[in-house]
């Protein structure tokens, strides 16, 4: 056999038994098994950000990250998340004539760009130190920090700790705007996201933060859409976001038009970021609100929670066409039409608005969105209240992806967290794991059947002699597809915090081609 053939096997196979950053989505594992000769094996390095939780002095964050034990891992490896303070390129206006970073300028103590200088070097070093590093699979790790300074992190993982790796930040505000429990998932870079759900009316403030991963600087679009269709801009194109740094940006900034339900499209132009929203209200707190699953004539928002007062429903669908979505809630009993809310028209760039109201009247709920032939992409949230005028609390609730294989949820407690979960077209047998506490606690595991066409907010497995916090792995073992959201929640002065996280496929296995396959083809 030639070097060319075995340069071309080890090519392909390189790539596909690894993501780069979790820039490259991992295939359908049932479309290897489908593929002759297909194996499915364990991504050997991924990536993750996490946004910067709080510009409030009352904050307080507690950083989770975990990865499950997966069978063919590697058995060395590392996971660490660091501040996404710049560690590698240094900044321009702080470099010396001679290209040194500010050896020059740092001569004079009272030069502005010397100070700058060494305000890179120390923030430099401090990014440098692990906020948070993974000891073994199978049992999660937390850090905290309080206050406004609790950092934005960018994070890496290989070898064992690569296939599942997932993070989470819960921050809880004890007063002013935003006040509440806010939670997200930390997610992979990626080049595009639809926002459907925020706000530039004066009672909200929202955030775009975008977090660049990289060691160059990423230049990213924001388009804003309203009820009549794209808001005039004046500073939302070609935003610089420096490398290995978080920027986040206020949407009432970007426009002077002040409208409650605005779509958020997030193009980047150059390089690839994190992103997402922080949605905050003067009146009934706040919380993340994550990017939707890509435009589809088909959406799944999982995880209604049952005593939820109010419900909105923010829709957009880019272009020209219109369309009416079919809305049916996916309840423990099947699927159910809302009364009054058969069909909701979607004008084409558009972006529309829904109350609900008291949408799953003490059941739990998803909600399923059509639109006719699957013909025409939308993407949608849901802003959830719970809790009575003057002392509610807001979480946010996007269409998700499925859970084909496995996926996972952080910082769980013994009382106060709710899985949801839902199997939409088809019934559907899963396994939930609880995983270790992060102080101690032995693992468990249960078997769930899902009816098709129904909602389930089931009782999970907590860990026994369960100390700290853990993690939750919902596996899909039979049927599908399957939709999962977690909900955490917890009573302060009488207002019921609460936040909830839909659990995307964590994309942990790639498939591989068979090299004897290749080199038939190859072999000339």
């Amino acid at each position: 056999m030639n070097r060319t053939t075995l340069s071309l096997i080890a090519g392909a196979t390189a790539l596909a038994a690894v993501t780069g950053f979790a820039a490259v989505s991992a295939p359908d594992p049932g479309a290897a098994e489908r593929r002759t000769g297909a194996a499915t094996l364990p991504v050997e390095r991924t990536g993750l950000l996490c946004p910067r939780p709080s510009t409030s002095d009352l904050a307080e964050t507690t950083y989770t990250s975990f990865t499950p034990v997966t069978e063919g891992a590697d058995d060395k490896g590392t996971a660490v998340l660091r501040s996404a303070a710049q560690q590698s390129a240094p900044d321009e206006d702080a470099e010396g004539e001679d290209g040194k970073d500010g050896e020059k300028a740092g001569k004079d103590e009272n030069d502005e760009k010397g100070e700058k200088g060494d305000k890179d070097a120390a923030e430099g070093d401090q990014a440098d130190k692990p906020v948070l590093q993974l000891e073994e699979p199978g049992k999660p790790v937390t850090a905290e920090a309080d206050g406004a300074d609790a950092p934005a992190l960018v994070g890496t993982a290989d070898g064992r700790f690569a296939s599942g790796w997932t993070a989470q930040q819960t921050t809880e505000v004890a007063a002013g705007t935003g006040r509440g429990l806010q939670g997200v998932a930390c997610s992979a870079a990626d080049t595009q996201f639809w926002f459907p759900g925020a706000s530039t009316d004066g009672s909200r403030t929202d955030y775009i933060h975008l977090t660049n991963p990289d060691d160059s600087a990423a230049v990213v679009d924001v388009e804003l859409y309203g009820k009549d269709g794209e808001l005039k801009t004046t500073v939302g194109e070609g935003i610089t976001v420096k490398p290995r740094s978080a920027e986040p940006v206020l949407l009432s900034t970007l426009t002077a038009e002040k409208q409650t339900d605005v779509t958020v499209h997030v193009v980047v132009r150059s390089g690839r970021v994190g992103a997402a929203v922080q949605a905050l209200d003067d009146e009934t707190g706040g919380d993340w609100l994550p990017a939707s699953a890509d435009p589809s004539g088909r959406l799944v928002l999982p995880g209604i929670p049952k005593d939820a007062t109010a419900v909105r429903l923010v829709a957009f669908t880019p272009g020209d066409a219109d369309v009416d979505l079919k809305v049916r809630l996916a309840a423990p009993s099947g699927l159910i039409t809302p009364a009054g809310n058969e069909t909701l028209h979607l004008k084409g760039g558009m972006t529309a608005a829904f109350d609900l109201g008291e949408l799953t009247r003490g059941e739990a709920g998803s909600l399923v969105l059509t639109a006719p032939d699957g013909s025409v992409p939308v993407v949608a949230a849901m802003r959830v209240l719970r809790g009575e005028e003057g002392k509610q609390e807001s979480a946010f609730i996007p269409a998700a992806r499925p859970v084909e294989t496995r996926a996972t949820a952080l910082d769980n407690t013994a009382k106060g967290t709710t899985l949801s979960v839902t199997a939409p077209e088809g019934g559907a047998e899963i396994r939930v794991t609880a995983s270790a506490g992060t102080k101690g606690g032995t693992p468990q595991t249960k078997t769930y059947s899902i009816k098709s066409g129904t909602t389930q907010d089931i009782e999970a497995p907590v860990p026994a002699g369960l100390k700290g916090s853990y993690a939750l792995t919902v596996e899909t073992r039979s049927g599908g597809p399957v939709y999962a959201s977690r909900t955490l929640a917890s009573t302060e002065g009488g207002v019921p915090y609460f936040t909830v996280q839909a659990l995307p496929d964590d994309r942990g296995m790639v498939a591989v081609p068979d090299a004897s396959e290749d080199l038939s083809v190859l072999q000339r």
